[in-house]
Protein backbone atom coordinates (compact mmCIF):
# COMPACT_ATOMS: atom_id res chain seq x y z
CA UNK A 1 0.00 0.00 0.00
CA UNK A 2 1.21 3.50 -0.79
CA UNK A 3 2.69 5.90 1.69
CA UNK A 4 0.48 8.86 0.82
CA UNK A 5 3.51 11.09 0.18
CA UNK A 6 4.12 12.85 -3.11
CA UNK A 7 6.83 11.06 -5.07
CA UNK A 8 9.04 12.03 -7.96
CA UNK A 9 7.86 10.58 -11.25
CA UNK A 10 10.33 10.02 -14.11
CA UNK A 11 9.97 12.29 -17.14
CA UNK A 12 7.07 11.39 -19.35
CA UNK A 13 8.34 9.15 -22.10
CA UNK A 14 6.67 9.07 -25.51
CA UNK A 15 4.53 6.03 -26.28
CA UNK A 16 5.69 4.23 -29.43
CA UNK A 17 3.30 4.41 -32.43
CA UNK A 18 1.42 1.23 -33.27
CA UNK A 19 -0.78 -0.15 -36.04
CA UNK A 20 -4.19 -1.22 -34.75
CA UNK A 21 -5.97 -4.26 -36.20
CA UNK A 22 -9.53 -5.57 -35.94
CA UNK A 23 -9.83 -9.03 -34.35
CA UNK A 24 -12.63 -11.49 -35.22
CA UNK A 25 -15.37 -11.93 -32.62
CA UNK A 26 -17.57 -15.07 -32.35
CA UNK A 27 -21.17 -14.84 -33.57
CA UNK A 28 -23.93 -14.14 -31.08
CA UNK A 29 -27.19 -12.32 -30.67
CA UNK A 30 -27.43 -8.92 -32.41
CA UNK A 31 -27.85 -5.58 -30.64
CA UNK A 32 -24.64 -6.26 -28.73
CA UNK A 33 -21.75 -4.34 -27.27
CA UNK A 34 -18.63 -4.98 -25.20
CA UNK A 35 -18.27 -2.58 -22.29
CA UNK A 36 -14.95 -3.56 -20.68
CA UNK A 37 -11.83 -5.67 -21.18
CA UNK A 38 -8.98 -6.97 -19.02
CA UNK A 39 -5.91 -9.12 -19.68
CA UNK A 40 -3.78 -11.33 -17.45
CA UNK A 41 -1.17 -11.75 -20.17
CA UNK A 42 -0.76 -12.47 -23.90
CA UNK A 43 -2.59 -15.79 -23.59
CA UNK A 44 -5.55 -14.83 -21.41
CA UNK A 45 -8.02 -11.96 -21.55
CA UNK A 46 -11.69 -11.30 -20.85
CA UNK A 47 -14.25 -8.97 -22.42
CA UNK A 48 -17.75 -8.35 -21.05
CA UNK A 49 -20.91 -6.57 -22.15
CA UNK A 50 -24.42 -7.41 -23.29
CA UNK A 51 -26.40 -8.66 -26.27
CA UNK A 52 -30.04 -8.63 -27.35
CA UNK A 53 -30.56 -5.04 -26.23
CA UNK A 54 -33.84 -3.35 -27.02
CA UNK A 55 -35.02 0.24 -27.04
CA UNK A 56 -35.32 1.13 -23.37
CA UNK A 57 -34.59 -2.44 -22.22
CA UNK A 58 -31.47 -4.33 -21.16
CA UNK A 59 -30.46 -7.53 -22.90
CA UNK A 60 -28.51 -10.51 -21.59
CA UNK A 61 -24.97 -10.63 -20.17
CA UNK A 62 -22.24 -11.31 -22.71
CA UNK A 63 -18.73 -12.57 -21.93
CA UNK A 64 -15.80 -13.53 -24.16
CA UNK A 65 -12.46 -15.11 -23.27
CA UNK A 66 -9.18 -14.96 -25.21
CA UNK A 67 -6.98 -18.09 -25.14
CA UNK A 68 -3.98 -16.62 -26.94
CA UNK A 69 -5.33 -17.53 -30.37
CA UNK A 70 -8.98 -16.51 -30.64
CA UNK A 71 -11.93 -15.06 -28.74
CA UNK A 72 -14.64 -17.51 -27.65
CA UNK A 73 -18.03 -17.02 -26.04
CA UNK A 74 -18.42 -17.96 -22.39
CA UNK A 75 -21.70 -19.69 -21.53
CA UNK A 76 -23.54 -17.63 -18.91
CA UNK A 77 -26.91 -19.42 -18.90
CA UNK A 78 -26.29 -20.65 -15.35
CA UNK A 79 -26.25 -17.09 -14.02
CA UNK A 80 -29.98 -16.78 -14.56
CA UNK A 81 -30.34 -13.01 -14.82
CA UNK A 82 -31.03 -10.51 -17.59
CA UNK A 83 -29.02 -7.34 -17.75
CA UNK A 84 -25.41 -6.60 -18.63
CA UNK A 85 -21.80 -6.86 -17.49
CA UNK A 86 -19.93 -3.57 -17.34
CA UNK A 87 -16.60 -4.01 -15.50
CA UNK A 88 -13.86 -6.63 -15.49
CA UNK A 89 -10.36 -6.82 -13.98
CA UNK A 90 -7.73 -9.49 -13.41
CA UNK A 91 -4.06 -10.21 -12.83
CA UNK A 92 -4.10 -13.96 -13.46
CA UNK A 93 -6.45 -16.88 -14.15
CA UNK A 94 -7.12 -17.26 -10.41
CA UNK A 95 -7.89 -13.61 -9.72
CA UNK A 96 -10.49 -12.25 -12.11
CA UNK A 97 -13.74 -10.44 -11.35
CA UNK A 98 -16.64 -9.06 -13.39
CA UNK A 99 -19.50 -6.82 -12.30
CA UNK A 100 -22.97 -6.71 -13.78
CA UNK A 101 -26.36 -5.14 -13.24
CA UNK A 102 -29.70 -6.89 -13.75
CA UNK A 103 -32.98 -5.43 -15.01
CA UNK A 104 -34.07 -4.54 -11.46
CA UNK A 105 -30.85 -2.57 -10.85
CA UNK A 106 -29.20 -5.09 -8.51
CA UNK A 107 -25.45 -5.68 -8.67
CA UNK A 108 -24.07 -9.11 -9.58
CA UNK A 109 -20.43 -9.89 -8.74
CA UNK A 110 -18.85 -12.71 -10.73
CA UNK A 111 -15.61 -14.61 -10.10
CA UNK A 112 -13.71 -16.52 -12.80
CA UNK A 113 -13.27 -20.22 -11.94
CA UNK A 114 -10.91 -21.03 -14.79
CA UNK A 115 -13.61 -21.87 -17.29
CA UNK A 116 -16.58 -19.61 -16.70
CA UNK A 117 -18.00 -16.90 -14.45
CA UNK A 118 -19.71 -17.81 -11.16
CA UNK A 119 -21.84 -15.64 -8.90
CA UNK A 120 -19.98 -14.47 -5.78
CA UNK A 121 -21.27 -13.09 -2.51
CA UNK A 122 -20.09 -9.74 -1.10
CA UNK A 123 -21.06 -7.62 1.91
CA UNK A 124 -24.34 -5.85 1.26
CA UNK A 125 -25.22 -7.94 -1.77
CA UNK A 126 -28.84 -7.39 -2.73
CA UNK A 127 -29.30 -4.73 -0.07
CA UNK A 128 -31.05 -1.44 -0.69
CA UNK A 129 -28.57 1.28 -1.57
CA UNK A 130 -25.59 -1.05 -2.13
CA UNK A 131 -24.01 -1.33 -5.57
CA UNK A 132 -20.63 -1.96 -7.22
CA UNK A 133 -19.46 0.12 -10.17
CA UNK A 134 -15.85 -0.82 -10.91
CA UNK A 135 -13.05 -3.23 -10.00
CA UNK A 136 -9.25 -3.32 -9.96
CA UNK A 137 -6.90 -6.13 -8.91
CA UNK A 138 -3.48 -5.52 -7.38
CA UNK A 139 -0.39 -7.64 -8.20
CA UNK A 140 -0.78 -9.60 -4.96
CA UNK A 141 -4.31 -10.68 -5.85
CA UNK A 142 -6.12 -8.22 -3.60
CA UNK A 143 -9.25 -6.80 -5.19
CA UNK A 144 -10.74 -3.31 -4.92
CA UNK A 145 -14.30 -2.37 -5.82
CA UNK A 146 -15.82 1.08 -6.22
CA UNK A 147 -19.46 1.45 -5.35
CA UNK A 148 -21.73 2.64 -2.61
CA UNK A 149 -23.48 1.41 0.51
CA UNK A 150 -26.57 2.88 2.15
CA UNK A 151 -24.32 4.59 4.73
CA UNK A 152 -22.08 6.22 2.12
CA UNK A 153 -19.05 3.90 2.02
CA UNK A 154 -17.48 3.90 -1.44
CA UNK A 155 -14.60 1.38 -1.46
CA UNK A 156 -14.73 -2.40 -0.87
CA UNK A 157 -11.59 -4.52 -0.41
CA UNK A 158 -11.24 -8.29 -0.74
CA UNK A 159 -8.13 -10.32 0.08
CA UNK A 160 -7.75 -13.98 1.05
CA UNK A 161 -11.44 -14.41 1.64
CA UNK A 162 -11.84 -11.32 3.84
CA UNK A 163 -14.21 -8.54 2.71
CA UNK A 164 -14.01 -4.99 4.11
CA UNK A 165 -15.93 -1.85 3.25
CA UNK A 166 -13.47 0.97 3.98
CA UNK A 167 -14.53 4.08 5.94
CA UNK A 168 -16.29 6.76 3.95
CA UNK A 169 -14.27 9.79 2.78
CA UNK A 170 -14.53 12.69 5.26
CA UNK A 171 -16.79 14.78 3.04
CA UNK A 172 -19.12 11.77 2.54
CA UNK A 173 -20.01 12.86 -1.00
CA UNK A 174 -23.49 12.01 -2.20
CA UNK A 175 -22.14 10.92 -5.58
CA UNK A 176 -21.23 7.34 -6.46
CA UNK A 177 -17.77 6.77 -8.02
CA UNK A 178 -17.73 5.31 -11.52
CA UNK A 179 -14.48 3.42 -11.10
CA UNK A 180 -11.35 2.57 -9.12
CA UNK A 181 -7.70 2.85 -10.20
CA UNK A 182 -4.50 1.43 -8.67
CA UNK A 183 -1.08 3.04 -9.07
CA UNK A 184 2.37 1.36 -9.25
CA UNK A 185 3.14 2.83 -5.80
CA UNK A 186 0.10 1.02 -4.35
CA UNK A 187 -2.39 3.83 -3.81
CA UNK A 188 -6.08 3.27 -4.56
CA UNK A 189 -8.03 6.04 -6.30
CA UNK A 190 -11.78 6.47 -6.68
CA UNK A 191 -13.07 8.65 -9.50
CA UNK A 192 -16.31 9.82 -11.04
CA UNK A 193 -18.38 12.95 -11.54
CA UNK A 194 -17.80 15.08 -8.48
CA UNK A 195 -15.27 12.79 -6.79
CA UNK A 196 -11.53 12.13 -6.96
CA UNK A 197 -10.17 10.56 -3.78
CA UNK A 198 -7.05 8.59 -2.79
CA UNK A 199 -6.88 5.87 -0.12
CA UNK A 200 -3.30 5.24 1.04
CA UNK A 201 -4.05 2.33 3.35
CA UNK A 202 -4.98 4.38 6.39
CA UNK A 203 -6.56 7.66 5.33
CA UNK A 204 -8.34 9.48 2.51
CA UNK A 205 -7.08 12.45 0.55
CA UNK A 206 -9.84 14.17 -1.41
CA UNK A 207 -9.17 16.35 -4.43
CA UNK A 208 -11.64 18.63 -6.19
CA UNK A 209 -13.87 16.59 -8.47
CA UNK A 210 -15.04 17.66 -11.91
CA UNK A 211 -18.75 18.48 -12.13
CA UNK A 212 -20.26 18.86 -15.59
CA UNK A 213 -23.86 19.52 -16.51
CA UNK A 214 -24.31 16.07 -18.06
CA UNK A 215 -20.88 14.55 -17.70
CA UNK A 216 -19.55 10.99 -17.54
CA UNK A 217 -16.05 10.22 -16.26
CA UNK A 218 -14.67 7.04 -17.83
CA UNK A 219 -11.08 7.01 -16.60
CA UNK A 220 -8.49 8.48 -14.25
CA UNK A 221 -4.70 8.38 -14.51
CA UNK A 222 -3.03 9.58 -11.28
CA UNK A 223 0.61 10.04 -12.29
CA UNK A 224 1.33 11.89 -9.03
CA UNK A 225 -0.65 13.85 -6.45
CA UNK A 226 -0.17 17.00 -8.54
CA UNK A 227 -0.32 15.36 -11.98
CA UNK A 228 -3.63 13.69 -12.82
CA UNK A 229 -5.66 13.04 -15.97
CA UNK A 230 -9.44 12.60 -16.22
CA UNK A 231 -11.20 11.45 -19.40
CA UNK A 232 -14.83 11.11 -20.42
CA UNK A 233 -17.51 13.19 -22.12
CA UNK A 234 -20.09 15.88 -21.34
CA UNK A 235 -23.32 16.67 -23.17
CA UNK A 236 -23.49 20.17 -21.72
CA UNK A 237 -26.70 22.18 -21.52
CA UNK A 238 -29.64 21.92 -23.91
CA UNK A 239 -29.35 21.06 -27.56
CA UNK A 240 -31.45 19.02 -30.01
CA UNK A 241 -32.24 15.33 -29.70
CA UNK A 242 -29.20 13.37 -30.82
CA UNK A 243 -26.76 16.12 -29.93
CA UNK A 244 -23.29 14.53 -29.63
CA UNK A 245 -21.24 14.95 -26.46
CA UNK A 246 -18.08 16.94 -26.12
CA UNK A 247 -14.77 15.28 -25.26
CA UNK A 248 -13.53 15.62 -21.68
CA UNK A 249 -9.74 15.62 -21.43
CA UNK A 250 -8.77 17.21 -18.12
CA UNK A 251 -5.39 17.71 -16.43
CA UNK A 252 -5.27 18.31 -12.68
CA UNK A 253 -2.57 19.76 -10.44
CA UNK A 254 -4.14 18.57 -7.19
CA UNK A 255 -6.25 21.67 -6.65
CA UNK A 256 -7.82 22.56 -10.01
CA UNK A 257 -8.68 20.96 -13.35
CA UNK A 258 -8.06 22.50 -16.75
CA UNK A 259 -9.32 21.34 -20.11
CA UNK A 260 -6.67 20.13 -22.55
CA UNK A 261 -7.12 20.34 -26.32
CA UNK A 262 -6.78 16.98 -28.00
CA UNK A 263 -6.93 15.80 -31.61
CA UNK A 264 -10.76 16.02 -31.66
CA UNK A 265 -13.35 17.75 -29.54
CA UNK A 266 -16.74 16.20 -30.36
CA UNK A 267 -17.18 12.63 -29.21
CA UNK A 268 -16.12 10.55 -26.22
CA UNK A 269 -13.00 9.31 -24.48
CA UNK A 270 -13.41 5.90 -22.89
CA UNK A 271 -10.42 4.76 -20.90
CA UNK A 272 -6.81 5.75 -20.28
CA UNK A 273 -3.76 3.53 -19.81
CA UNK A 274 -0.37 4.10 -18.21
CA UNK A 275 3.07 2.72 -18.94
CA UNK A 276 4.89 0.46 -16.46
CA UNK A 277 5.93 3.50 -14.39
CA UNK A 278 2.45 4.98 -14.27
CA UNK A 279 3.05 7.70 -16.88
CA UNK A 280 0.55 8.66 -19.63
CA UNK A 281 0.28 6.16 -22.46
CA UNK A 282 -2.97 5.88 -24.47
CA UNK A 283 -6.64 6.82 -24.49
CA UNK A 284 -9.44 5.20 -26.52
CA UNK A 285 -12.03 7.42 -28.16
CA UNK A 286 -15.00 7.86 -30.49
CA UNK A 287 -14.72 10.75 -32.95
CA UNK A 288 -18.14 12.09 -33.98
CA UNK A 289 -16.75 13.52 -37.22
CA UNK A 290 -14.98 10.34 -38.33
CA UNK A 291 -17.02 7.43 -37.03
CA UNK A 292 -15.81 4.50 -39.15
CA UNK A 293 -12.55 4.06 -37.26
CA UNK A 294 -11.49 4.27 -33.66
CA UNK A 295 -9.64 7.42 -32.66
CA UNK A 296 -6.96 6.64 -30.09
CA UNK A 297 -4.84 9.26 -28.38
CA UNK A 298 -1.13 8.54 -27.90
CA UNK A 299 1.15 10.46 -25.53
CA UNK A 300 4.13 11.75 -27.54
CA UNK A 301 6.03 12.99 -24.50
CA UNK A 302 4.49 16.47 -24.44
CA UNK A 303 0.95 16.19 -25.85
CA UNK A 304 -1.80 13.79 -26.89
CA UNK A 305 -1.70 13.01 -30.63
CA UNK A 306 -3.89 10.98 -32.99
CA UNK A 307 -3.55 7.28 -33.60
CA UNK A 308 -6.22 5.64 -35.73
CA UNK A 309 -7.76 2.20 -35.87
CA UNK A 310 -8.53 0.41 -39.15
CA UNK A 311 -11.33 1.77 -41.34
CA UNK A 312 -14.58 -0.22 -41.09
CA UNK A 313 -17.83 -0.33 -43.06
CA UNK A 314 -19.78 0.41 -39.87
CA UNK A 315 -19.46 2.94 -37.08
CA UNK A 316 -16.74 2.06 -34.55
CA UNK A 317 -17.42 2.95 -30.91
CA UNK A 318 -14.73 1.79 -28.49
CA UNK A 319 -15.94 1.55 -24.88
CA UNK A 320 -12.79 0.39 -23.07
CA UNK A 321 -9.04 0.00 -23.38
CA UNK A 322 -6.59 -2.23 -21.50
CA UNK A 323 -2.87 -2.98 -21.69
CA UNK A 324 -1.72 -6.58 -22.00
CA UNK A 325 0.89 -7.39 -19.34
CA UNK A 326 4.27 -8.68 -20.54
CA UNK A 327 3.51 -8.00 -24.20
CA UNK A 328 3.46 -4.27 -24.92
CA UNK A 329 0.08 -4.78 -26.58
CA UNK A 330 -3.46 -3.57 -25.95
CA UNK A 331 -7.06 -4.67 -26.21
CA UNK A 332 -9.84 -2.22 -27.09
CA UNK A 333 -13.50 -3.26 -27.15
CA UNK A 334 -16.79 -1.69 -28.14
CA UNK A 335 -19.55 -1.98 -30.71
CA UNK A 336 -20.51 -1.21 -34.33
CA UNK A 337 -23.40 1.21 -33.78
CA UNK A 338 -23.83 4.58 -32.13
CA UNK A 339 -27.25 3.74 -30.66
CA UNK A 340 -29.37 0.72 -29.71
CA UNK A 341 -29.76 -1.17 -32.97
CA UNK A 342 -30.02 -4.73 -34.28
CA UNK A 343 -26.98 -3.83 -36.39
CA UNK A 344 -24.81 -3.41 -33.30
CA UNK A 345 -22.21 -6.16 -32.96
CA UNK A 346 -19.19 -6.51 -30.66
CA UNK A 347 -16.00 -4.85 -31.90
CA UNK A 348 -12.48 -5.80 -30.78
CA UNK A 349 -9.18 -4.22 -31.83
CA UNK A 350 -5.58 -4.68 -30.75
Amino acid sequence: MGTGRAVAVPARAAAAPREWQAVPVPDGAPAAQLRDVAAAGPGLAWAVGEEGRGAGALGSPLALVWDGTAWARTDLAHLGFRGYLHSVAATCARSAWAIGTDTSGLTHLLAWDGGTWRESDFPGRGGSGTSLTGVAVDPGGGSWFSGRTSDGRLLLHHERGVWTWLPAPPSAPTVTPSGVRLTPRGDVWLYGVGIVARWNGSAWTELPGYRGLRASITGLLPVADDDLWLVGHDYGAGGPVGKPPGVLLLHGDGSTWRGVSGPFGVGMLSGITADALGRPDRIAGWDFWDQTRAHYLRWDGTAWVSERGPVATTPVVMNALAKVPRSGGYWAVGTTATSVSSAALPRVER
